[in-house]
């Protein structure tokens, strides 16, 4: 007997209006449960109806886009027959794919519509317009489905032109060339919209805010019946928040209580969150005793809450909250796991997402690239292999992380199997996973492609641009990081505090003092951001590699703010390479005082002492070390070979090929000779009396270890990529141009300061770093 097809309808239904009325409040467990039962029944009522008809089918289809199930909905779609197809059927899978975010797929989907025969209604355009505005990217596509609707009929309905506005608002905020225009035909459209609903008027205030039009969204709010005002309150909150204009939204909730508006589950996270951004813990705390003191209130603000504390640095309240909470979701532990990794706390984040019985893929990506943006690059990458091990399919984000992962470790050929997966699946357009290979190529050594992927991206956001001046910087294209920047300045993108940052150091590497200055001085004159502590510290780098210590000194007496640790580093750093050693102590003795753990402060100045033959100062600030407790971090290189990364320390033998390796140095060092390299002993950092014994000492170094490696093993006309984790000695550097001429090979050492790309006898950091 097979089950009745009006039964089958009747539970997906109920399913569809359980969930959707689920959608904007927390479900419980037993509810979702439920949910899930009622249509994996109505699923298998349907898979017994030996004939389903379109009503089944429709329903089916209905009920699995109302669960984000697309994989299946298509699925029924695409095994419907075209003959028992109808105009509501489509409508159903353009709405499921506008409402899961896929607008390409709606978009898509209409047109084969279209093409198949189908007439478009009211609901088709609106729903498919809802889709078009996730991917519009230029003003004609808003105006062909504009005029479609028109044609159609379906231009004067209420439904479809609010779906229209949005569409000419949305592609605005994407396009900085057109936003006017577009902004401009929106309004024209709301004018024209006989009979405004609340949308009408909500959608174009979200319109003018999300393009930052802050007073013609107010403007407009002033028009509107009071009773209709609510959401469009909450669009200017919310996107002043966005926007980082927290004191503008906390006066909209002030004129919006005293205007009798009650607040509501949608405006008190964006209070709460204005709050957490801005460090207003106080006001927070207020809100916090006011839900408490409130009985009857329907939703919850818990993951708000955690969200306010930690960002606030109070990270036991911060848990407290969370392991109070009566029901925890997947959003109050991405809550709390985005928390710990934001803050830097990545043991406490780690031990969290083992304790997460569930995860989902926001989950794996936070941790991802938490592991990835923290030096964890091993790590991160394993957990991205195990990720997919559980049966997640990796998003473009996710695969950032990855990527950043590969930077870390300067994994090139992993960084490269990646980007071939992202053309396969189709992320290569993604904005994210675009900046981090900028990135991820950058710090590979391979400048060129990253480059190459910046030219081929078809979306550019300020991220981009930022990855592009700093990799050329790093790699010491100084001039055409400049040339770069003064593009995206031609592109009307505003410089933020991290481009300038960037620009900087592209300038300081390069020895372009001048355009240095006039970038640091554009910064409150003409962009309004005051210079950090970072900017200070390169402009006096930047000073320094010129050896202008006499201005270096004068910025730092003329500082708003104390002298922070790393502008009395970058201080430290000049004196080293010009051999100031007044100015070198007095840098040296303020960062015992402001870091007295970090070694690089005694190495440096230790190092300065025994390059002019002052062994007693140098034992003494070693002894100095030694009494603090402050151990001198390991020198370590390494090199990928074949995907497999190799690791190498100072006189390292426990490589199984230290033997062959040791030889081939020695020849090496024999062949370089010929043409003239001298080992230089100034860099031997103890007393030893033989100038053989100290060159034994130097031949030893891991990052000549390294190289010697990789011309062992790498292919005769390969570049050579070495990675060292402390800057690289005055001798190395020397090799390495030696070397260079010996081999007729491309080699880059990356070290903890920049990039070197030695060629022909020659590096591209002009023996400043």
């Amino acid at each position: 007997m097979q089950p009745n097809p009006d039964l089958v309808r009747a539970i997906a239904h109920r399913y569809a209006a359980n969930l959707r009325l689920c959608l904007p409040i927390r479900r419980t467990s037993l509810q979702l449960a439920r949910a899930v039962h009622e249509l994996s029944y109505a699923r298998q009522l349907f898979d017994e109806i030996s004939e389903p008809d379109k009503v089944a089918r429709t329903t089916m289809v209905s009920g699995y886009c109302a669960s984000r199930d697309i994989a299946l909905a298509r699925l029924v779609f695409e095994e419907t027959p075209l003959s028992m197809r109808d105009t509501v059927m489509y409508n159903a899978m353009i709405t499921g794919f506008s409402h899961n975010n896929d607008g390409y797929s709606a978009v898509n989907l209409f047109c084969k519509m279209k093409q198949e025969g189908f007439k478009p209604d009211n609901f088709t355009f609106a729903s498919v317009l809802a889709g078009l505005a996730l991917v519009a990217e230029e003003e004609k596509h808003c105006v062909q489905f504009h005029a479609a609707a028109l044609k159609c009929g379906a231009g004067y309905v209420t439904s479809v032109l609010n779906a229209l506005v949005s569409v000419y608002s949305k592609c605005g905020s994407s396009s900085l060339s057109t936003s006017s225009s577009l902004l401009r035909s929106a309004r024209k459209v709301f004018d024209e919209i006989p009979e405004k609903d609340e949308r009408s008027w909500t959608t174009m205030i979200t319109g003018y805010v999300k393009n930052g039009c802050f007073d013609l969204g107010k403007e407009l709010l002033e028009g509107m019946d009071e009773n209709m005002k609510l959401v469009a309150y909450n669009a200017m909150i919310s996107g002043y928040v966005h926007h980082g204009l927290y004191q503008e939204a906390l006066e909209m909730v002030r004129r919006m209580v005293s205007s009798g508006i009650e607040l509501d589950e949608f405006t008190y996270p964006s209070v709460l969150r204005a709050c957490a951004t801005a460090g207003l813990l106080q006001l927070g705390k207020q809100v916090h005793a006011y839900v408490l003191r409130r009985e009857d209130f329907s939703f919850h603000l818990d993951n708000s809450l955690v969200s306010l504390y930690y960002k606030c640095g109070k990270f036991d309240e911060a848990r407290a909250i969370f392991d109070k909470m009566p029901a925890k979701d997947l959003v109050s532990w991405n809550a709390l796991l985005s928390g710990y990794v934001s803050s830097g706390h990545i043991g406490e984040a780690k031990l969290l997402f083992n304790e997460m019985k569930e995860k989902n893929i926001l989950t794996w990506m936070i941790m991802i690239s938490a592991l990835a943006e923290n030096g964890f690059g091993e790590e991160g990458l394993k957990l991205f292999s195990c990720m997919r091990k559980e049966g997640f399919e990796p998003c473009d984000y996710a695969f950032s992380g990855a990527i950043k992962s590969c930077a870390v470790l300067g994994a090139y050929c992993n960084g490269q199997q990646f980007h071939a997966q992202l053309v396969k699946i189709g992320f290569d357009s993604s904005v994210s996973a675009g900046n981090a290979l900028i990135t991820m190529y950058a710090k590979c050594g391979v400048v060129d492609e990253a480059r190459q992927v910046f030219l081929t991206m078809p979306c550019l956001d300020s991220v981009s641009w930022n990855a592009l001046i700093a990799a050329l910087g790093q790699h010491g294209h100084g001039a055409e990081a400049v040339d770069v920047y003064e593009e995206m300045l031609k592109e009307g993108i505003r410089p933020d505090r991290i481009t300038l940052l960037t620009v900087l150091t592209a300038c300081s590497h390069a020895g372009l003092v001048e355009q240095g200055r006039k970038y640091f001085d554009s910064m409150e004159a003409v962009y309004g951001i005051p210079p950090g502590a970072d900017h200070y510290a390169r402009l006096i780098d930047l000073l320094c590699r010129s050896g202008r210590f006499s201005e270096a000194e004068n910025v730092i007496k003329s500082l708003p703010f104390e002298p922070t640790a790393q502008i009395w580093e970058a201080l430290l750093s000049g004196c080293r390479v010009y051999g100031n050693m007044e100015l070198g102590i007095i840098a040296a003795e303020k960062l015992f005082d402001l870091i007295p753990e970090h070694d690089g402060t005694y190495m440096l100045l230790s190092n300065m002492y025994s390059a002019t033959g002052q062994w007693d100062e140098a034992a003494r600030v070693r002894t100095l070390m030694r009494h603090r407790g402050v151990k001198k971090e390991v020198a370590c290189s390494w090199i990928e070979v074949e995907t497999q990364v190799h690791t190498f320390l100072v006189d390292d033998t426990s490589h199984p090929e230290a033997d062959a390796v040791y030889n081939y140095l020695q020849k090496l060092g024999k062949e370089m000779k010929r043409l003239g390299y001298v080992p230089d002993t100034s860099f031997v950092l103890h007393d030893v009396e033989y100038d053989c014994h100290k060159e034994d000492m130097l031949a030893t170094h891991s990052e000549k270890i390294a190289v010697a490696f990789g011309l062992m093993k790498l292919p005769p006309g390969t570049s050579i990529r070495i990675f060292k984790n402390l800057r690289t000695c005055g001798d190395c550097h020397n090799f390495f141009m030696f070397l260079s001429r010996v081999v007729q090979r491309d080699i880059i050492l990356r070290d903890r300061k920049r990039f070197h790309h030695f060629r022909n006898g020659e590096c591209s950091c002009g023996n400043f770093w």
